[in-house]
């Protein structure tokens, strides 16, 4: 009973069969952007809401997971499978004791050690999966879906020692995310003019990441969701131009990846808001950030760092302790008194 009918489609999540059997019916077919993706990219205070309290547990779940790993990872007893598993556990846990229910993972956990860290999309299996060790970064980039929020988080930790190059790398990815974090933009402004903050200290050291920035994400929806990303302009790439509208949530996650050594990666969610700018002309938006968790502060060089990001380190860390101390007890947290202290 299609023919005749006039129907959008968005070539962009529209299933090949689906338009050649509406095409086959003799329905017109017009292409263009599904009109549902800003209204839903922009959150509403409901939603909003919903995602900072499932921010406040996921990061009462990773301190704990940290502290665990701190004690455990030293005695070359886990692998990342275990790590994974121990760090999921934590979040059903933490959840159920906030009257909530994790639901699912919002994406399998990328559980890196050593040589497997650098490896961007790293899938652990029986097969891949190495002991944690001393002198070796770890990464997990993981997520939840509860019912009130999406979260995605990455963090990256030695275990032991690290080499000097190490702490450089890490400190320019950090100070990439931070970049970010304190971006001022006008309205209007796209993700790809956004994303050359996030690398600019790699850059000067010659080095880059093969991914992007950051990606949307959804409430209690997709952890990649449309249409706006931090990434370099890749002609018609979805997403690059889109302009970051108020409400909308995006991943700010840069990275450094040495193959066969090790993989660092930074990433928080941030949030889209208005930013009234004293003297400013015309509107402007900036970023809350929405993750709370500890930074390992041993893989920071703090010669590096600008008095002002010495000044986000220090507040962002005392706002994480302020969040999340209620939640925590006992060993937790006094490892997260410890891992917030001031630079």
């Amino acid at each position: 009973g299609s023919k005749g009918a006039i129907l959008l489609l968005d070539p962009a999540s529209t299933a090949d069969a689906i338009a050649g059997r509406l095409k086959d019916a003799g329905a017109t077919i017009v292409e263009g952007s599904d009109p549902v993706l800003l209204p839903k990219a922009r959150k509403n205070a409901t939603e909003l809401a919903g995602t900072r309290r499932a921010h406040i547990r996921d990061g009462a779940a990773m301190v704990r997971f940290l502290c665990w790993l701190d004690e455990i990872g030293p005695t070359g007893t886990i692998d990342e499978i275990a790590a994974a598993e121990k760090l999921t556990w934590f979040r059903a846990d933490t959840a159920k004791k906030d009257g909530s229910e994790l639901i699912d993972l919002s994406f399998d956990t990328i559980s890196g050690a050593g040589p497997n860290g650098a490896i961007v999309h790293y899938r652990v299996t029986p097969a891949t999966t190495r002991t944690i060790a001393p002198d070796m970064l770890y990464l997990t980039d993981s997520g939840a879906q509860y019912r009130d929020g999406t979260t995605d988080i990455t963090r990256t930790v030695v275990v032991g020692k690290p080499s000097d190059e190490m702490r450089d790398r890490f400190t320019r990815v950090l100070k990439g995310m931070m970049a970010i974090a304190t971006a001022r933009f006008p309205v209007g402004a796209s993700g790809a003019q956004l994303d050359t903050l996030a690398r600019q200290w790699l850059w000067q050291a010659g080095l880059d990441f093969d991914h992007g920035t950051g990606h949307g994400v959804g409430a209690f929806l997709g952890v990649h969701e449309g249409p706006q990303r931090i990434a370099k302009p890749r002609g018609s790439q979805a997403g690059t131009d889109q302009p970051l509208m108020a409400g909308m949530i995006l991943s700010n996650e840069p990275g450094y990846y040495k193959a066969n050594e090790y993989g660092i990666r930074i990433e928080n969610l941030v949030l889209v808001e208005k930013r009234e700018i004293p003297g400013g002309e015309g509107e402007w938006l900036g970023f809350e950030t929405l993750t709370f968790a500890p930074i390992d502060r041993t893989l920071v060089d703090r010669s590096l760092l600008s008095p002002a990001e010495i000044e986000w380190w220090n507040s962002y860390h005392a706002k994480v302790r302020d969040v999340l101390a209620p939640q925590m007890e006992g060993e937790a947290l006094a490892w997260l008194e410890e891992a917030c202290k001031p630079l």
